[in-house]
């Protein structure tokens, strides 16, 4: 049985496939709601009406929640928000799969400079509290950026960034434990 993204998503925080009926009543989770409705304008982008319903809707939640995620930003499978509120991620940045976000995280533009552009993310990458990730950077796969941590370079694979500036040490258990039910 193949499994939609969004029943992905929800796998994520609970660590089991849920039906359509058993993801609407987690809605009641501010954050795996935000995800229902981020997904679903992100599938009906395409389609006219259903596009500017999901669009609408998206855009009451992203104030009612604080989260400012657009259906443009390419973000893959198993994408975990930890807590609600105060997060900020660019529409041209791409976050691979099984990601998690905590609040406060801000994903930006750096406007000028070696590395304008956007960050590209890779798949299971921790990003904590009040972390800030900006510029035309890669971060590699495995890869837990710590709160509070200011990330303006690129972050190769199995490493742990920490600080202001942030610092890189390599590991190769750097999410182990902090990444759950992966897909």
């Amino acid at each position: 049985m193949a499994h939609s993204t969004i029943q992905k998503d929800f796998y994520r925080e609970s660590g089991k496939w849920l039906s359509g009926l058993q993801i609407i009543v987690r809605c009641i989770n501010p954050n795996l709601h935000f995800i229902y409705i981020f997904r679903k304008a992100q599938k009906y982008r395409k389609t006219p009406i259903l596009n500017l319903f999901w669009k609408m809707l998206l855009r009451h939640y992203q104030i009612k929640y604080g989260y400012q995620i657009y259906p443009e930003t390419e973000i893959g499978e198993g994408l975990y928000l930890g807590h609600w509120g105060a997060l900020v991620i660019n529409p041209k940045v791409k976050i691979g799969k099984n990601c998690n976000i905590a609040q406060g995280v801000t994903i930006g533009q750096q406007n000028r400079g070696k590395n304008a552009g956007f960050p590209v993310i890779g798949d299971e990458v921790w990003i904590g509290t009040n972390a800030v990730i900006v510029g035309g950077i890669t971060i590699g796969n495995n890869v837990l950026i710590a709160p509070n941590a200011y990330v303006n370079f690129n972050v190769p694979s199995h490493s742990v960034v920490m600080g202001n500036p942030g610092i890189i040490y390599p590991s190769e258990t750097a999410t182990k434990g902090y990444i759950n039910h992966k897909i």
